[in-house]
């Protein structure tokens, strides 16, 4: 049992061709092997392989529960296969926004790939790792900053990339949604067909990257009001998206095609894919609300196995390693105190803000409104809701053009609904929500990157969506109670302290 025999060699590289063409007949062979072997490496390069056929499926849970499984913890394993496993894991945490988690799994995939001997597969993994960087930006709709590091990537792998078409087509995609972010759309074109050119020539049945590719391209036309081109490119995406059954897909590409048939005035054909799409996207609300849950409590599951495992391995080290956890016990201590020193200086500010604020409404009396609620279905409501979720996670808010109109969209709905929805919800109308989302924003910014404290009022005013020096203060000092300059003078004070106190 603790050998691998030939066999289970052949049905594992049997099941690594089957991964995006036939991602459950991938996951049979795979679990097959895993009850047949008992060789941690192995299970771990099974677990992978399980994890990226769910992925292909867009089961976010289940991949979250192969990639993150104790097996690939053991130190016995492949170089390559740990890189691969923590890449996986910062993407599928980048799909679920959980973007300080996916960084510390890329950095961990950085510093392993630096001890890889092998020139080549260094190469592979390192740009695997560069492009997915490349993803997060897009994803985050740092698509100018994208394009340079996608320029920058294909000068350090030039010669990598040339041997390499399936890397190099990944990143023509990247490129692609880059470009069509930037609604450069002759650009986007360029690259798109690239993509489908170089996936003709591999002659690979990768039908995972098939409905990306032609979703990508009827989203194109769609972005050009070429309907039919946009209806005949999404239909062959869909076809691929529901052998292989993935949701997300399926929901992505449902959209388009409700958009389009809104947009060309076919309004039957608009409320079946629209119906379809909002299915579709409440089953993957729930997939990802599941996975993230997953991730959790997986991972203080695999803290508590590893302290257990630590201390049985080097149980003859007790004493000595008491000392050590004592000392990090103090050190951490003293960190945490003078954090809290820190925090309660900005507690001290938050204070300040709160009683001005009070001040501020205690001097303006408030109307009474009586105003009739509308209706809302509460499907509707919840989609709403989840979309909100989600805007707020991104940076969309900071368009200088978001207006209530143009979220509803996005959203897909009208702006009576969405109104209502917010100022339900949020105790906010719409301008007031987005004002405090990019004020926020700024002041998060002010916060975790000093040079920001130097910047011109204006510049802070353009870097979080406002159309003028004026109107940013003006709402600065609404939502805060004080301005701008004020309140960048006080955490300027905060952190001389706080400096001063780290030297004595």
């Amino acid at each position: 049992m603790g050998k691998v025999h030939p066999q289970q060699n052949d049905l594992y590289d049997k099941a690594k061709e089957l991964v995006a063409s036939n991602p459950d007949e991938a996951i049979k062979i795979a679990e097959h092997i895993l009850k047949t072997t008992e060789k941690p490496e192995f299970k771990a390069e099974n677990n992978l392989l399980i994890a990226k056929s769910y992925l292909v499926k867009g089961d976010y849970n289940k991949a979250v529960e192969y990639a993150f499984n104790n097996n690939n913890l053991y130190r016995n394993i492949p170089l390559a296969v740990q890189i691969e496993i923590n890449l996986l894991k910062a993407k599928l945490l980048r799909l679920l926004y959980l973007d300080k988690q996916s960084q510390i799994y890329l950095l961990k995939s950085q510093e392993l790939s630096d001890k890889v001997v092998n020139s080549n597969t260094q190469d592979s993994l390192q740009n695997h790792i560069r492009l997915e960087h490349i993803l997060m930006q897009i994803d985050r709709r740092e698509n100018s900053e994208a394009l340079i590091a996608i320029n920058e990537a294909n000068i350090r792998f030039e010669h990598f990339l040339k041997n390499n078409k399936t890397e190099k087509k990944s990143f023509y995609l990247a490129k692609e949604r880059a470009f069509s972010d930037l609604n450069e759309l002759d650009s986007a074109f360029v690259y798109i067909d690239k993509a489908l050119a170089l996936q003709d020539s591999t002659h690979v049945n990768n039908l995972y990257e098939k409905a990306i590719i032609y979703k990508e391209l009827g989203h194109l036309y769609l972005q050009q009001k070429a309907f039919q081109k946009s209806e005949e490119n999404l239909f062959i995406a869909l076809r691929f998206a529901e052998i292989i059954d993935n949701p997300t897909l399926m929901m992505q590409i449902n959209r388009d095609l409700a958009i389009n048939y809104l947009a060309s005035n076919q309004k039957s054909k608009h409320k079946v894919y629209n119906d379809e799409f909002l299915v579709l996207n409440n089953q993957v609300e729930l997939i990802e609300q599941k996975s993230i849950n997953t991730v959790y409590n997986m991972l203080s599951s695999q803290e508590k196995t590893f302290l257990e495992t630590e201390n049985e391995k080097y149980r003859n080290y007790q004493y000595m390693l008491l000392a050590i956890v004592l000392l990090v016990f103090i050190i951490a201590l003293f960190i945490l105190l003078k954090s809290e020193g820190r925090k309660k200086r900005l507690r001290e500010i938050i204070n300040y803000l709160e009683i001005s604020r009070t001040n501020l409404l205690k001097t303006k009396p408030s109307k009474k409104i009586n105003t009739k609620r509308i209706i809302i279905p509460k499907e509707t409501e919840q989609a709403i809701l989840a979309k909100l979720k989600r805007f707020e996670a991104s940076k969309k808010y900071l368009n200088k053009d978001m207006s209530l109109a143009v979220l509803s969209g996005q959203f897909e709905t009208n702006t009576k609904y969405l109104s209502e929805i917010i100022n339900k919800h949020y105790n906010d109308n719409f301008n007031t929500f987005i004002n405090k989302l990019r004020i926020n924003y700024i002041i998060e910014k002010l916060k975790s990157d000093t040079n920001y404290m130097n910047y011109k009022i204006s510049f802070l005013a353009e870097e979080s969506g406002f159309s003028s020096h004026s109107s940013f203060a003006t709402v600065f000092k609404s939502i805060i109670g004080m301005s701008p300059a004020t309140f960048i003078n006080l955490l300027k004070t905060e952190r001389e302290e706080t400096k001063k106190e780290s030297n004595a």
